[in-house]
Parts: structure tokens; sequence; C-alpha cells
């Protein structure tokens, strides 16, 4: 009894330390990534937003800008603000519950609440029609959005998107624990802290693979933004539901008739670009795919040059997007970065089934 009685006690310390060190680690991440734009209320949310006025000789309709998962505004920001500045007025949004943005009501909990709250946003700070880019998770919302707000929608450039139903539907296990109603809030509170610090580095580096990580990347981005136990659970229960929510959504995409440029790398060890990737070329009539030889997740981070070409051809203009696309490719032959992180999906046959081997 008294054995029993000390395990309890030493477990009950241990995650009372835990919590503590997970709230003083919150603490300084907020001191050192302070929010970088402005606040305002839309659908009972409040949204942390950076919006860019055009310049006086602006040649691209109004821009906006939306992270995947476990990101912010910044993640967007970076690699397009300075390219664009002065060329488009551009609203870059922290995702209800991500970076500085309130989650705000149970509709922002998919991806067609938040493309609501965004397009409210856009409404709010007077961008009546844009074209909407987005990389990965937020490949979901861009659809929501363009079916949802058809006149709102001038373009759609999907960056390594995630759209389409997977072989299994299957996410990281801490997603599906910190979905769990009151282990999740344990987990979250307790080990995604000191866990995610131990493991950041290598989970940024595979998302690039084999591209290198930019130098300064993640103080640039504030990813341990993600790290806080409320931001954390966001993130999570935006992951774990993409699956229920994509199938649900995409015999719809048939219906989206903005113009649309898909851009994926044929070496993304995150998503299934041949599912999504493909997958919204086929559904969206006159959709453009382009593909990049030895390119990972981040093509906006990679192949900035490319997305800009994209946008500035979704705007109207000339662009040889295959031409850039190989000049691209020339230019991250060699990559070879993240050795050890491995393509874990199976391999699709050319009728969508999976075979073995990778």
């Amino acid at each position: 009894m008294n054995l029993l009685y000390a395990a309890a006690s030493f477990l009950v310390a241990l995650l009372l330390i835990l919590v503590g060190v997970t709230r003083v680690g919150a603490w300084l991440i907020e001191r050192r990534y302070p929010p970088s734009g402005e606040f305002l209320t839309v659908n009972g949310t409040g949204m942390h937003f950076v919006h860019v006025p055009a310049g006086e000789d602006a040649d691209l309709p109004p821009l906006v800008f939306v992270h995947g998962a476990s990101g912010n505004l910044r993640d967007q920001m970076v690699p397009f603000r300075a390219r664009l500045e002065g060329r488009a007025e551009m609203l870059f949004v922290d995702r209800p519950g991500h970076g500085w943005s309130e989650r705000g009501p149970a509709e922002n909990k998919n991806p067609t609440g938040q493309a609501e709250t965004i397009a409210a946003l856009m409404q709010e700070v007077g961008m009546p029609r844009a074209i909407i880019v987005g990389h990965s998770f937020a490949g979901a919302v861009l659809t929501a959005f363009a079916l949802d707000a058809p006149e709102r929608t001038q373009g759609l450039l999907f960056l390594a998107p995630a759209s389409h139903p997977w072989p299994g539907g299957g996410t990281a296990w801490h997603y599906e624990v910190t979905s769990m109603p009151v282990v999740g809030r344990i987990f979250s509170e307790t080990l995604t802290y000191p866990g995610g610090q131990l493991q950041m580095s290598s989970a940024v580096e595979c998302v690039f693979s084999p591209n290198p990580v930019p130098e300064n990347y993640m103080d640039e981005t504030a990813v341990p933004l993600v790290l806080r136990p409320r931001a954390f659970r966001a993130n999570a229960r935006d992951v774990a539901g993409l699956y229920a929510f994509v199938e649900k959504l995409a015999p719809r995409y048939g219906e989206i008739t903005a113009p649309t440029i898909v851009i994926s790398g044929d070496s993304d060890t995150v998503v299934y670009e041949k599912i999504h990737s493909v997958g919204l070329a086929r559904d969206i009539s006159g959709a453009e795919l382009v593909w990049v030889k030895n390119l990972g997740h981040k093509p906006d981070w990679i192949a900035t040059d490319l997305a800009i070409a994209a946008i500035e051809s979704l705007a109207g203009e000339t662009r040889d997007l295959d031409a850039i696309a190989r000049t691209v490719e020339e230019r991250i032959a060699g990559d070879r970065s993240g050795p050890n992180c491995h393509d874990e999906k199976p391999v699709l046959t050319p009728a969508g089934t999976e075979a073995p081997g990778q």
C-alpha cells in the first residue's frame, strides 16, 4: 500500500512539474515571438493578421496567404512579402487557433469554418476578392473557400496541398492522442512542450527533405508557437479531423470554377502528392499541375520564384511555368538533406491502390 501511495505521489509530482515546465516554456515562447500584426474580431473569433496595402504601381490583384498545419502567418509572410510588396495588396492570416488567433466558435474546428472566418476578415479589411494561396493543410481551406465564397475567389494557388482522402486515413499518433477530450488536455499541458523541443529540429528537417532547411527558418517563422498547449490542441484537432472532412468535400471539387494552379514536388514525404495534387488537377476544371523533381513539401520556400510566377499567371500574365519549374529543378537537383527522413507512404499503382514497397 505504501508503495502504491509513493508511486501515485511521484506521478502527481511529475505531472505538476511538467505542467510548470510547459507553462513557463509557453510564456518564454510568447515573449520571444510576440504578435507581428493586427487583431480584429470576426465571426466571433479574434483574428491575428498582417495586412499589407498595395503600392501605387501595383500590377497584381489582392492576395490572401493561408498557412498549413503546425504553422502561423510568418511561414508564408517571410518568403513572399518582401518579393511582392508594392505589387499587390496582401493579407497574411493566422488560421483560427494558430499563431496569435483565437480558436473561436465550434465552426472553426473544420476548414469550412476557417474559410468563412477568413472571408469575413477579408470583408472587414476591405478586400472583396483575391487570389488565395495555401500550403499543405490549407489546401482543404482553399477548396472550402472556393466552394462557399466563389465571388471572393479570383484564383487558387495550391502549394503541396492536402485535399483528398488518403489510404488508411491515418495521422501521427500524437495528433490522435491530443484530440481526445481529457487525455489530450493532459498530454498537451505536460508533454508536448518538452517533447516538441526535442523533436522540432528533426521534424522541420523532414518537412523540407530532400531540400535543406533555410538558415534561421525556425526563428523567422516562429515555429515554436505551435508548442503552446492551446495551439497544439487546435493543430492536432485540425489534422486528426482532416480525413473525414475531405472525404465529404472532395466529391464537390468539380463545382469549383476559379482559375487554379497546383505546385507539387515528387519527393514530398508529408502528403500523398499523387493523390492530393493530381486529384485537384483532375477534379477542378482547367486546373494546371506543375511538377518539380526533387522538391519536398515546401515549394513556398524552396520554389518561391515558381509560386510567384504562378500568381502572375493567375492574374492573367503569360508565364511558362514548366520552364520555370525546370530552372528550379536544376537549382535543387543535388539536394540530399534529411537522409533519415524516409517517405513511409505506400507506393500507389496507377489505379490508386496500394502497392508493396517504397
